[in-house]
């Protein structure tokens, strides 16, 4: 199954300017996804993070995956987002950075779902830039009802 921007807005509460992945090329749902986010000189970090060397925030290409993960969790379980809850990281562990990311670069994020106990989502992510790996991590996620 694949999604356009506006599909995985519909599954993503982020909004300009978080919104770190642009396509959806494969998904499997209860299992992975594989999702694209194009890096371009135009992101609001880059004047910042450096302006003379520019490169993507590691963090940020954490977040792209858990992007992905929620994604990927949201057509699990057949539900949209909504004003009434949050998706919030539990854990990030393992989380390593091979390369850095610059402007003109293509990240494809791969998630897979480790398990789901308890409403924790566990899963297994990296991000690759022409086939070599620039980033992986295990994160944990939660689905939260919250007050208002």
């Amino acid at each position: 199954m694949q999604l356009d921007i506006h599909e995985i807005l519909n599954h993503l509460p982020h909004r300009y300017p978080f919104v770190l992945i642009d396509r959806v090329i494969d998904l499997k749902l209860n299992e992975e996804i594989t999702a694209i986010k194009n890096v371009t000189i135009n992101e609001p970090f880059f004047p910042g993070h450096f302006p003379y060397h520019p490169v993507m925030p590691g963090v940020l290409i954490v977040e792209a995956m858990a992007q992905a993960a929620a994604v990927l969790s949201f057509k699990t379980m057949n539900v949209l987002p909504s004003e009434d809850s949050v998706y919030y990281f539990a854990g990030i562990d393992n989380v390593r950075f091979k390369k850095p990311v610059s402007p003109g670069d293509q990240l494809l994020l791969n998630v897979k779902i480790d398990r789901v106990l308890k409403g924790i989502w566990k899963y297994k992510a990296q991000a690759k830039v022409d086939d070599q790996i620039v980033a992986e991590a295990e994160m944990m996620c939660i689905l939260k009802n919250i007050q208002k």
